[in-house]
């Protein structure tokens, strides 16, 4: 008999988990705030609002593992819309015993001079930053203490299949890129950045969700080398014979100044150093210890060229 999985959160990622576990059987609900979407074969559509505690748990009670794989919409709603959600999914794994397994990010870790490795102290002080930080160290305090079992994948900027304009950094670019238009970045082209495809966020969660040694810690999506800001759009354009015009970067003062106005640039400045300094993910230790490679490149490009041309 199957495992029960409740997956919160139906964007790209939700969506790769879910298939992932109905494709080999598994009892699964895929939950979102409509709870319509694309028919996923093997796995039921439930509505529900993740910040709804009395709902979330509902839906876990008797499931092995509830996964969040929640995307809030815009960064301006980070700090009113993550706390109720954070709070329900740690009330859900505690009241029902099901593994808490969260799609995180690497915001926590600040601005390094080294590739992010697992274990790296979550030190940055940044609004977003600390809110996501809060969140895991909540959850593993629990964990430690017995109260829940969790654990967390972090990956960098997604790229591949499903991402949209508003939430992809690729995937905001990519359009004009392969019409030969300037393609306006933040932070600067030259710089090493690391890109991970959705997908192989999904295979990481599923993962780890499975094997009790591997809770109560941070484990990196497997993730391709970083490539350069303008070395990715090249690549995407490659993938369907289309070659880029000119990469260009956005100048600091537009954040600056434009921030003052507009809440998402605002946003934008405190990540801005992520793409104007080097940003490497190092995923070595889930390949050693899970045997998971990332995507082939050449595949995750295709994929993010077709995601853009079809937008």
């Amino acid at each position: 008999m199957g495992e029960r999985h409740v997956v919160v959160g139906a964007g790209p990622v939700g969506l790769g988990v879910a298939r992932l576990l109905a494709g080999r059987g598994e009892d699964v609900a895929l939950v979102s705030r409509s709870g319509a979407g694309p028919d996923v074969p093997g796995a039921r559509r439930e509505a529900a609002d993740a910040a709804d505690g009395d709902r979330l748990v509902a839906l876990t009670r008797g499931a092995d593992v509830v996964y969040n794989c929640v995307n809030p919409p815009s960064y301006p709603m980070w700090a009113t819309f993550w706390p109720p959600v954070a709070a329900a999914f740690l009330r859900a794994a505690e009241e029902t015993g099901a593994t808490l397994v969260t799609a995180g990010a690497l915001y926590p870790y600040g601005p390094l001079d080294r590739p992010m490795v697992e274990g790296l102290p979550d030190a940055a002080t940044t609004t977003k930053a600390r809110i996501r930080a809060g969140m895991w160290a909540e959850a593993k305090a629990r964990h430690e203490a017995g109260r829940i079992r969790a654990v967390e994948v972090r990956g960098s900027d997604y790229v591949g299949p499903g991402i949209s304009t508003t939430t992809g950094h690729v995937a905001r670019v990519a359009p004009a890129a392969l019409a030969g238009r300037t393609a306006y970045v933040f932070g600067r082209t030259d710089q090493p950045h690391s890109f991970t495809d959705v997908r192989d966020v999904a295979r990481a969660l599923v993962a780890v969700a499975g094997e009790p040694d591997a809770w109560g810690r941070v484990w990196h999506a497997p993730t391709n080398p970083a490539r350069t800001q303008r070395g990715v759009l090249e690549d995407v354009a490659a993938s369907v014979g289309r070659t880029i015009g000119a990469v260009r970067a956005v100048p600091h003062a537009v954040l600056a100044v434009g921030g003052v106005l507009v809440p998402m640039l605002r946003e934008l400045r405190e990540t801005e150093y992520q793409f104007a300094r080097p940003y490497v993910l190092d995923s070595s230790a889930i390949r050693e210890r899970f045997g998971l490679s990332p995507t082939p490149w050449e595949e995750v490009c295709r994929a993010t060229a077709e995601n853009a041309l079809a937008a």
